[in-house]
């Protein structure tokens, strides 16, 4: 496959502008031009919930590079920029300014959109999603003083660190948790309760098996949140329902989409010359030999760089373990693994869950297929590797902290 001229990146956030960096770093000599709808050069997102949103971290922290690096180094970012279309017949993007750009391969990036929430008063002022720069912006300056009452309608792991931020910052938090546990959908109930009673114990009231009926206001502001016949009073109202691929572009096209965009292990949709990484890649995994579709950095950083050298011919299998972290309260942890495989896995723990200092792997049919280190450092890379091996292991020797986990 003989080396492109012209790539088109669309979508301007990590994934994109870590394909970007990739092609440079690569020695591709080429034309590239990285479109993102936003006004922001690419920045990457958890900071958004923490220590950005805390107010703990500078704004340029957060940028993946300063607008310098894109000029020095010969990448055209073209910011407040949506594509109304693309025609991968044709090889070309057509921009909503009517615009035609031409490509020789081309990379969709495009993420994910905070799920809607349907619901009376969702209009009002003071009632906020959560996925951009000038989201987290808006709530910074909402919960930085503290003294405010802010209701979460959800329970993820962006729901629960807004939970955590806002509460250190000094205001009233209550979370409504469909479910009997936040975070349960992802590791089960048993480390859900963990994330519960942590968040108890620091003054946020979690409120389970709770759904909103509506959002209510006066003079166009929230007040409150109603639920059955209480309502419970809000100055603001975060909605973290989980967040959808936006596939309209390649849906539209006629490029294979389910539960995102579908691409093989190098990353490759079903029309020619279009890859896709990031958020939307529903990307078939070799090591498990099912698809993955994963909404954290780490996918974002990495599938973006593993397009990249796909796009430029290089023989690419995008074989990383799903990884992810959070922060809250005194709360660190590290996640690695294959959610799909850990649903239904027995849980074997290594270290001390009263203190909230331990590692906890899924086993499933005698294999790690998941671990999470909870304040626990420098062990990431090792539980990767036993995932990775796909061993079968004992659980007395995981459970045992006397064993390296580099023997397992």
């Amino acid at each position: 496959m003989p080396e492109p001229e012209n790539i088109v990146i669309v979508g301007a956030a990590l994934a994109g502008a870590s394909a970007a960096k990739t092609l440079r770093e690569e020695g591709y000599r080429g034309r590239i031009r990285l479109i993102g709808a936003e006004e922001h050069s690419p920045y990457i997102r958890p900071p958004l919930s923490k220590d950005y949103l805390s107010g703990e971290a500078e704004r340029s922290s957060v940028f993946v590079e300063d607008e310098r690096w894109y000029a020095d180094n010969d990448v055209e970012l073209l910011t407040g920029t949506r594509v109304a279309s693309i025609a991968p017949a044709e090889h070309a993007v057509t921009l909503e300014s009517g615009e035609r750009l031409d490509y020789d391969r081309l990379l969709l990036a495009t993420g994910s959109s905070p799920r809607s929430v349907e619901l009376p008063g969702v209009e009002l002022e003071g009632v906020h999603y959560l996925r951009t720069l000038d989201d987290s912006e808006a709530l910074r300056r909402s919960l930085a003083d503290g003294g405010k009452r802010l209701v979460l309608i959800g329970s993820g792991w962006i729901g629960m660190e807004v939970a955590a931020t806002a509460r250190t910052l000094g205001n009233e938090v209550v979370v409504l948790e469909r479910g009997r546990f936040p975070l349960a959908a992802a590791l089960g109930d048993e480390l859900g309760r963990m994330f519960a009673d942590l968040h108890a114990e620091n003054g946020v009231q979690i409120r389970p098996s709770t759904v909103a009926d509506g959002i209510v206001g006066e003079g166009g502001r929230v007040t409150g949140v109603s639920v059955g016949d209480e309502v419970i009073p809000a100055d603001l109202v975060l909605v973290g329902i989980g967040a959808t691929p936006n596939v309209s572009l390649a849906a539209s096209a006629g490029i294979g989409v389910d539960n995102g965009v579908l691409v093989d292990a190098a990353l490759r949709t079903s029309a020619p010359d279009v890859f896709a990484a990031g958020d939307i890649a529903n990307a078939y995994h070799p090591v498990v030999r099912m698809r993955l579709r994963s909404e954290h950095w780490a996918n974002a950083l990495n599938s973006g760089a593993a397009a990249a050298k796909s796009m430029l011919g290089h023989d690419v299998s995008y074989d990383a373990i799903p990884y992810f972290y959070t922060d809250q309260f005194d709360l660190g942890m590290e996640y690695s693994g294959y959610g799909p495989l850990a649903a239904g896995a027995e849980l074997v723990y290594r270290g001390d869950r009263e203190t909230r200092e331990f590692i906890v792997f899924w086993v499933a049919d005698g294999r790690v297929v998941a671990g999470m280190n909870v304040n626990v450092w420098d062990v990431n890379e090792a539980v990767q590797g036993i995932i990775r091996r796909g061993n079968a292991v004992d659980a007395a020797a995981l459970a045992d902290e006397s064993v390296p986990l580099e023997s397992l």
